[in-house]
């Protein structure tokens, strides 16, 4: 088995919401917490799509948003519904005609402000094309594009506004009588987006998607959304995530399990723990985590390593981990096994021989899931 446990003090008490379906996903509930992302092709640009939705899916992401701007868009998006192999969201702004097009096309989830497609019956037409063919919806509040009653009431975006703007949005669809939808209530301002959700948190019983949005580059949006999103969900709110990043989709998506796994919400693949480095290691532990990192992208079995420079603090996050390996003296260090002391290996042969380890505990691992699903049947 896995070193991983859950002490009473590492328990997040998740916040009570509905259960809806996202395709063939579960959100809210007791359902596991689900990663997102978006596509940033253009979305007639069918094969690139494709490609890129199914990169994102290998990284782990268990549904994807896709913009539908115009008609092209929407025929487009039928081919890659078809070949998608998660389910995909349909990002529709302003022409309610995408809506129901989108529904049509074989979109999971609609992704709308059900305030700005139009009047009443527009409205009731794409709930009706949601209804029709499955679909959820997502009810998107944003806070720059507040509605501009709710600014001039409040003067500028602030959680009172972003939360009265996501309870009128709900009320529209509760009014049609629909109630598969989920909501987020996103600003690029840590404070406010995490106010707004807490005020929303409470006032609704609806699954709650996360997002700091535009949250910036690779490295400081990482940032951000970690303290935004990991200050949310460690509170217990949270159903479904996406990280906005400028960058690669796939970096999304593995931002986002790393926020999640730093919780203990949700495991997937290694997690490296491994030191700074200083001069006491026994081996360049930067470049092996940054070797190590690419080599294990292929294991998504959870389990964990640690690959620590020295024997200060080596043995004891060995202690803790699947497989470990901690810098000794003479180009040699230690491999730990399940937590306990098992080999030395010379540091010109430790990352093949560490990679070899964590394949086979992985294989361990997946037969005795295996093996406990075949028992429970």
């Amino acid at each position: 088995m896995s070193l991983h446990a859950i002490r009473p003090w590492r328990q997040i008490d998740r916040r009570p919401s509905r259960k809806i379906m996202v395709g063939n996903v579960p959100v809210g509930g007791d359902a596991p917490i689900s990663v997102q992302t978006m596509t940033n092709t253009v979305t007639t640009d069918v094969a690139a799509t494709i490609a890129q939705v199914q990169a994102c899916a290998e990284a782990g992401a268990d549904i994807v948003r896709i913009s539908v701007p115009d008609e092209a868009s929407s025929k487009a998006l039928r081919e890659i519904v078809a070949e998608s192999p998660v389910p995909i969201v349909a990002d529709i702004h302003f022409h309610y005609r995408r809506g129901i097009e989108a529904a049509e096309a074989g979109a999971a989830c609609l992704r709308i402000n059900p305030g700005n497609i139009g009047n009443a019956e527009r409205v009731r037409e794409v709930i009706k094309a949601a209804r029709d063919h499955g679909c959820s919806i997502r009810i998107g509040v944003n806070a720059g594009s507040l509605e501009k009653h709710l600014l001039e009431k409040y003067g500028e975006p602030c959680p009172e506004a972003m939360i009265e703007s996501g309870l009128d949005h709900i009320r529209i669809l509760q009014d049609n009588d629909f109630h598969e939808f989920k909501i987020s209530c996103k600003a690029s301002d840590v404070f406010l987006a995490a106010a707004a959700y807490q005020g929303l948190a409470d006032a609704t019983d609806a699954p709650i998607h996360l997002g700091i949005t535009e949250a910036g580059g690779l490295t400081s949006g990482t940032i951000k959304s970690a303290i935004g999103l990991g200050n949310l969900l460690w509170m217990g709110i949270g159903d479904t995530i996406r990280v906005s990043l400028s960058a690669d989709p796939v970096e999304e998506v593995k931002v986002g399990y790393e926020i999640l796994k730093s919780l203990g919400l949700r495991h997937r693949g290694v997690n490296i723990i491994s030191c700074p480095s200083c001069a006491r290691q026994g081996f360049d532990v930067i470049k092996t985590v940054e070797t190590l990192e690419k080599r294990l992208e292929h294991i998504k079995t959870p389990m964990s390593l640690s690959i620590i420079g020295c024997v200060v603090n080596g043995p004891g996050e060995a202690l803790m981990t699947d497989v470990g390996f901690t810098g000794g003296g003479n180009g040699a260090g230690m491999v730990y096994l399940a937590g306990k002391q098992s080999h030395k290996m010379t540091n010109d042969q430790m990352v093949d021989h560490i990679v070899e380890q964590v394949e086979k505990k992985s294989a361990e691992l997946e037969a005795e899931r295996a093996g406990q699903a075949t028992a429970a049947e």
